[in-house]
């Protein structure tokens, strides 16, 4: 069965394949790092994760960016409360985030971009847009003249016929169907941080970063763009208007959005108490795979309602799965093939394949193991299980657990997972890359504290865990 896709753009499900050298070619909005990312940041960046893996998973290999957004509205304005420089600021909670992405088992991207190190490169595609008659100066600041765009409004499905010319808009985030220029190159106002370029001071807006560095990475037609269904109008909206000007290209050829997170059946608010990072979740004694199985148990496209009665029952399903593993793994079966159970775990397999296949319907990958487990558990249970029937059931869940990766416990409360350490590893020679030692120096020694040694060679940096 072919892999299909629902496209935002198109609002059809077709059949996906890359369009050259079998490598897909993907770019995801990753964390704007002014605060923690919250559960409703993790059902994206779940879902991208389930994404990857069944891409993989289907012969394509991937070249995947995810940016970081370290320099906007919100991060600016907490940096200058809290008398730090954006970089200070920042580091800490993008190590976070790489802290919470490593505990959800969340694999890397190929490239993870933070925007203040492309800014050069925003700021020549904006001299590109202006002389292509895109842009218009106001105040110090550049923004893009939608009204040369003609498509605008295409992604959103939203009717901006009736736009006024030359309204604009200098903040990031604006409420839908209230279609506005918006900046390219923002004005720095007093003691707000700024970049010296050749179109003046200032520093990016927003869209512009994403588009920048999609097509820096990846080339001027991405296969898949994703994100959340919040970042459709304006953020990817004016994505498309600005990628499109800059090349006449279209700028992706699939669109995928994930749906809102409630909480408990409301909307996530700080204001009604129901606002959850990761870390408050873990705090409450679940753990990191229970979290990941429920936010990866619904469709992407379907909204996720986040219970504490819907964690006990991840965390007794992820049980249920590894009593069964265990049962396999130690069983003792009379020798030979029972043909019946060989053909019920063929067939499971493809029930599994046909469901990721189908816009990835994780709910129907889930239902077919779980009924698979209970045919194979009633078939232990009666002695019809044989040896020979042992190898292909545990290839389909180590083939289930490559998708959803809840079957490994986590480490013991303290130890740092190996995924943990590389990706402090990874901040660590990223502090470095940016001549910034005292962050480097600070990553070594808390590894030192938690009982990691790291050591720099030619090749790179290897690390090795302290002998008990």
């Amino acid at each position: 069965m072919p892999l299909r896709f629902y496209n935002t753009l198109t609002q059809q499900t077709a059949e996906f394949a890359p369009q050259r050298d079998n490598t897909v070619r993907m770019y995801t909005c990753g964390p704007t790092v002014y605060d923690y990312a919250h559960i409703g940041n993790f059902r994206t960046f779940t879902f991208v994760d389930i994404l990857r893996r069944w891409l993989r998973a289907s012969g394509f290999a991937l070249d995947h960016v995810m940016n970081i957004t370290d320099v906007d509205d919100k991060i600016i304005r907490n940096a200058v409360a809290s008398n730090q420089s954006l970089d200070d600021y920042t580091a800490h909670y993008i190590q976070a985030f790489r802290d919470d992405c490593a505990l959800l088992r969340l694999e890397t991207p190929e490239h993870v971009t933070p925007a203040t190190e492309h800014i050069h490169e925003m700021a020549e595609a904006i001299e590109r847009l202006t002389a292509g008659g895109h842009t218009y100066s106001s105040d110090g600041s550049i923004y893009f003249r939608i009204a040369t765009f003609p498509e605008y409004g295409k992604l959103s499905h939203n009717d901006f016929s009736g736009i006024r010319a030359g309204a604009r808009v200098d903040v990031d985030e604006y409420e839908k169907a209230d279609a506005r220029d918006f900046a390219l190159w923002k004005a720095p106002k007093e003691g707000e941080v700024f970049w010296d370029e050749k179109i003046g001071r200032g520093r990016p807006g927003w869209h512009i970063e994403c588009s920048v560095m999609a097509i820096q990475y990846l080339g001027e037609t991405l296969d898949i763009h994703a994100g959340g269904v919040d970042l459709i109008f304006p953020h990817h909206e004016n994505e498309i208007a600005q990628s499109e000007s800059l090349t006449g290209k279209p700028f992706a050829r699939f669109w995928l959005h994930a749906e809102f997170l409630m909480v408990e059946g409301q909307k996530m608010s700080k204001s009604l108490g129901n606002y959850f990072t990761l870390r408050d979740i873990l705090g409450r004694g679940y753990a990191p795979e229970a979290v990941r199985y429920l936010l990866a148990s619904v469709p992407y496209r379907k909204t996720l309602n986040f219970t504490f009665d819907g964690l006990q029952s991840a965390k007794t399903a992820i049980e249920r799965l590894r009593n069964f593993k265990l049962r396999l793994e130690t069983g003792a079966f009379a020798e030979g093939l029972n043909p019946a159970l060989a053909d019920r775990t063929a067939a499971a397999q493809a029930q599994f394949a046909a469901a990721m296949d189908e816009d990835l319907n994780t709910a129907e990958a889930l239902a077919s193991m779980f009924e698979y487990v209970r045919d194979v558990n009633t078939a232990m249970d009666a002695g019809d299980l044989r040896t020979e029937n042992r190898a292909p059931a545990l290839e389909f869940l180590a083939r289930f657990d490559s998708i959803f990766a809840v079957l490994q416990p986590a480490v013991e409360s303290g130890q740092m997972s190996d995924a943990e350490v590389e990706a402090q590893v990874q901040a660590r020679n990223d502090a470095k890359k940016a001549r910034n030692f005292a962050l480097s120096d600070g990553i070594r020694q808390e590894l030192l504290e938690r009982g990691i040694i790291l050591e720099d060679t030619k090749s790179g940096t290897r690390w090795k865990r302290k002998s008990s």
